[in-house]
């Protein structure tokens, strides 16, 4: 193993280096994360480095429950960093832990627990080879479905293994160990523990609580070292109960995720996780107001009574959208022969694919269905973010040119420069840009995005129409003008004729 080669390799050897009995006898894996996350805090060094917005919640119960030495329960919906979390847990870990070499289970040399670990240690004494784990091989996890068995969790007996060596069936050393034991001195985490069968959570329950299983009618003593921690969605654990109550009671500490609760974190979070930086002959450049937009898609979704709450909606939708966004927008540039762009609105609407399949739909939700209330969700997310930007702005010239007879439709295939064209003709569109922090320097795919983020905004507001196509003409302000002056010049003429012939 590199960068181990300077480590004791033989127990005799062990006992006087840093990893002496004293130190590692009785010194628990719940010890060893306390002890280095002590050093940590007093250090005041970062203990979850990517783990955005739990910095005042989640996090400090987390800090309590290793510093209590409990095993734990991540609950939260779909899409709130559970998993992420509790793998970051291994860097709370030595860097290198001794074991007996061959173990499965990675007997501690001091207090071996099975069988092979003890007749190795009478055998050899101190002359039996150590080996080294590093933090990550003690780390392992299991996603909980139906289907998983005593067998794969705890073990199962091995008659091959029996026949081959001429042990006796019920004798330990016949048994092929599964993954909880394999995870001894280590960090064993199961996701979406109520998927885990009855049987198979009594089994967990009794290594945690009395060290021992019995594996095909056979008693083995098995007093592992690890740290449990579980995840579960709240509505499976509480309604659907399938949770067994001792296992519940075991369970040292119950923390309870979220979803950002700001925007910003929200943005800081899709920022981090999406796939942006990519190679491309296309660079792409995302602004800050389409990210806003995208963001708040995940925010209004939350809160719409069309979607079901208890399935939540998951961070993973502004990362997903966010990356079939810039595609959209690669692929456009692509076909147009350009360098550079940047995402619009029309790559918002482009990544529908990406919002349709996270939304669990309520009864209301089903008839009108995913794809109408995705486009929903973008207009209100574009009409919020244009009211943070343009409130008290006058955008009556932009509406005025619309409501003379003016329209606008915006072909999704042509360059930028095209479009800004377009954009020029409109009385004072391209001058409001400003409100966005834009200079008359800026590439013409900056204006061209910024000028059409406009155009959505006022058809967000209703201010101007649009078609299914992008073509932009007067909104309903402008019917309504039209259905005024009739009133005021009273009925058409075509009317009153027909009226004086009856």
């Amino acid at each position: 193993m590199p960068g181990t080669d300077s480590l004791p390799r033989t127990l005799g050897a062990l006992r006087n280096s840093l990893f002496s009995e004293d130190r590692l006898r009785h010194r628990t894996i719940k010890d060893e994360l306390r002890e280095n996350l002590i050093c940590r805090l007093q250090r005041k060094e970062p203990l979850f480095p990517g783990i955005v917005g739990y910095e005042e919640t989640v996090a400090p119960q987390v800090v309590n429950a290793l510093l209590s030495r409990h095993n734990f329960i991540l609950l939260g919906l779909r899409g709130q960093a559970k998993t992420k979390l509790i793998r970051m847990l291994v860097q709370l870990l030595d860097e290198y832990t001794p074991f007996i070499e061959g173990s499965e289970i990675r007997d501690n040399p001091y207090h071996p627990v099975s069988k092979y670990g003890r007749e190795r240690i009478a055998e050899m004494g101190d002359g039996t080879p150590i080996d080294y784990l590093t933090r990550d091989e003690r780390y392992v996890e299991k996603l909980a479905t139906p289907d998983v068995t005593i067998a794969d969790m705890i073990g199962d007996i091995d008659p091959i293994k029996a026949a081959r060596r001429g042990h006796n069936i019920s004798d330990e050393l016949t048994v092929h160990y599964g993954l909880l034991p394999r995870a001894n001195r280590g960090i064993f985490a199961v996701n979406e523990l109520p998927d885990l069968a009855g049987k198979i959570q009594v089994g967990l329950f009794n290594i945690m609580q009395e060290g021992d299983v019995q594996i095909k009618g056979y008693p083995v003593r098995l007093p592992l070292d690890v740290l449990l921690v579980f995840t579960a969605n709240p509505e499976d654990y509480t309604a659907r109960g399938k949770i067994i109550t001792p296992l519940k009671d075991r369970i040292g500490s119950e923390i309870r995720t979220h979803y950002p609760v700001s925007v910003e974190h929200g943005m800081e979070i899709t920022g981090q996780e999406s796939w942006t930086s990519r190679t491309s002959p296309v660079e792409v450049q995302i602004p800050v107001y389409i990210r806003e937009v995208v963001e708040n898609i995940a925010f209004l979704a939350r809160d719409d009574k069309r979607i079901d709450k208890r399935s939540g909606v998951s961070q993973r939708l502004p990362i997903t959208v966010t990356e079939n966004m810039i595609s959209n927008a690669e692929r456009r540039a692509l076909k147009a022969g350009e360098t550079f762009t940047v995402p619009r609105v029309v790559d918002i609407y482009a990544a529908l694919p990406s919002i349709t399949g996270k939304l669990e739909l309520e009864y209301e939700g089903e008839l009108k269905g995913g794809d109408s209330i995705a486009r929903e969700l973008i207009r209100t997310a574009v009409g919020k973010v244009y009211s943070n930007y343009f409130e008290g702005t006058n955008m009556n010239a932009v509406i005025k040119w619309f409501e003379l007879g003016g329209n606008v439709r915006l072909d999704e295939s042509v360059d930028a420069a095209t479009m800004v064209q377009q954009f020029d003709g409109i009385q004072g569109l391209l001058e409001r840009t400003g409100e966005l922090g834009l200079t008359e320097n800026e590439p013409d795919a900056v204006r061209a995005g910024a000028a059409e983020f406009i155009l959505e905004g006022l058809y967000a507001h209703r201010r101007v129409a649009r078609s299914e196509q992008y073509e932009f003409t007067a909104g309903e302000r402008r019917r309504e003008g039209q259905r005024e002056r009739e009133r005021e010049e009273g009925e058409p003429p075509s009317r009153k004729t027909k009226r004086q012939y009856q």
